[in-house]
């Protein structure tokens, strides 16, 4: 970046988020289960600040969308390391599920998986702006912002209150 940088203070410490919450799943295989969760839990609510305050600059008529760059494969890894770190206690009732007021059982939901799909919408964003002018990583920052208020802000919610009680649960 140059001295003129268009690219906000908040702009440059999402895509530093962005990038220390993918590296903590990816390397979640080899860390600890209280390590993990003690980051996470600290990780996670900077990075909902941080994108929640990312600005949409970009015309609804011009929202294009960001290609996928994580593979399955990579994705269903991260998902099972993640897994096996939380153990029994990766699933969690989901609540706030629109499906949840019509029905009389609860709805489980898994927070590797709600990890992951945050880290997959993380990923594909880091991958975008990788190399690349700062108008395109401008454009990035419009359709990850726009996509947060829309998909990613309630799993990244959820998964930090699972996380809140796994930290803090009382044996």
């Amino acid at each position: 970046m140059t001295e003129n940088s268009k690219l906000s203070p908040n702009s440059l410490a999402f895509i530093a988020l962005s990038n220390e919450y993918c590296e903590a799943i990816e390397t979640a295989v080899q860390t600890e289960r209280q390590d993990f969760v003690n980051h996470m839990t600290r990780l996670l609510p900077r990075l909902y600040i941080s994108a929640s305050d990312l600005a949409n600059s970009l015309p609804d008529d011009e929202i294009g969308y960001i290609d996928d760059a994580l593979d399955e494969d990579s994705y269903e890894s991260a998902r099972q390391a993640v897994a096996a770190i939380l153990g029994e206690d990766d699933t969690y009732l989901e609540v706030f599920e629109e499906d949840m007021k019509y029905s009389d059982t609860p709805i489980a939901a898994s927070v590797a998986e709600g990890l992951c799909d945050i880290f997959q919408v993380l990923y594909n964003f880091l991958e975008a702006v990788k190399d690349t002018t700062e108008d395109n990583i401008t454009a990035a920052l419009s359709l990850v912002s726009e996509d947060f208020g829309q998909y990613w802000s309630r799993p990244l919610c959820n998964v930090l209150r699972a996380l809140n009680q796994i930290k803090y649960k009382q044996d």
